[in-house]
């Protein structure tokens, strides 16, 4: 394994970093393809054992289980002060007043609710899962500096957002002497690239972490086009992720797909090694339903693309819609109160 600091901090991460989406109780609000306890057990000391030390969960998984999931496994199998836990917090936990978004209410509030699921006295990484406009910046900074200063966080985060909201809040941490951002978690993959326009040039302007999710884009990399599986067919994210760009879209799967055969090699191994040579890149969210997943993905480490293969790869790319607030639709900012 190989191991990288976390942006301009002291801290050591594995150069992958385990995605817990998949590791949850899917009747809890989870998607159809999360694995229960026992199925996940496996993947957890598989990716131990390859030397991954970076997990990254978030307390809308699974209708909350992941982060039990992660907690409980990762306590039978590593030393605490080895691994690095990263959760998030932004979206509803249940229909009602204050159960959501980043006022100081509910951030405080679901940071302990993600210590007492986790089981852990501390989280390395808190990242706010997405940008609220319902509460203002300034509020939103200076909670999560005081949640750090509490001893309940080592560092803070933040994911999907446009690039000039980003500036501002990192702007308006720095001006209050609070405690910055060290990492983005965005949306990096050969099926979308916007974020190298204005989010990569900033974060390495800065000196802040990036760890890209869903670098495989939630597989689509990973097979020809026209084959699917059961996940694929039931993800309802996905799906609406790539419904407007099918066509492009296509064209770089075949480019993936014919590097991957002139090389010998499965296409995941091709598009997780063009994420990874990215100057910009830091650590890569994996997801794993497969032993196979984190073999691949640990075999990409080693792998090094030729200019022309990466030219190969990237010609086909057309501009995108930007999608800078992904995920968020704005139900979920609404809440229906009961009488």
């Amino acid at each position: 394994m190989q191991y990288v600091q976390f942006g301009n901090t002291g801290l050591t991460v594995s150069k992958l970093c385990l995605g817990c989406m998949s590791f949850g109780d899917a009747a809890k609000e989870g998607h159809d393809w999360a694995m229960d306890l026992e199925s996940s057990r496996p993947f957890f000391r598989q990716a131990l054992e390859a030397g991954i030390n970076f997990f990254d969960t978030a307390n809308a998984y699974s209708g909350r289980s992941s982060e039990e999931f992660t907690g409980k496994l990762l306590k039978e199998m590593a030393n605490r002060d080895e691994i690095v836990i990263a959760t998030k917090g932004f979206f509803r936990w249940r229909q009602a007043p204050n159960t959501g978004g980043l006022s100081a209410k509910a951030l405080i509030h679901a940071v302990d609710d993600s210590l007492r699921r986790l089981g852990t006295d501390y989280i390395d990484l808190y990242q706010i899962h997405r940008l609220d406009p319902n509460t203002p910046m300034e509020e939103i900074v200076e909670t999560l500096d005081a949640i750090v200063r509490s001893g309940k966080v080592r560092y803070v985060g933040a994911s999907s957002m446009y690039a000039w909201q980003f500036q501002k809040m990192l702007h308006l941490a720095e001006s209050a002497g609070l405690r910055q951002f060290i990492s983005m978690q965005n949306y990096v993959n050969l099926l979308y690239r916007e974020e190298e326009r204005e989010m990569l040039p900033l974060c390495a302007d800065r000196k802040i972490a990036v760890m890209p999710w869903s670098p495989l884009a939630r597989g689509k990399l990973t097979r020809p086009w026209d084959s699917s599986t059961e996940r694929s067919e039931s993800d309802l994210v996905g799906k609406a992720l790539y419904a407007r760009t099918q066509e492009n879209d296509r064209q770089i799967v075949e480019a993936v797909e014919a590097v991957a055969k002139q090389r010998g090699l499965p296409m995941a191994q091709i598009a997780l090694a063009w994420v990874l040579q990215k100057p910009e890149v830091t650590s890569p969210i994996i997801g794993a339903t497969k032993a196979k997943h984190i073999d691949d993905a640990v075999a990409a480490l080693d792998l090094h693309l030729t200019e022309d293969e990466i030219k190969q790869l990237e010609a086909p790319y057309q501009p995108h819609p930007v999608m800078g607030l992904f995920a968020m639709p704005p139900a979920e900012l609404k809440v229906t109160v009961r009488p």
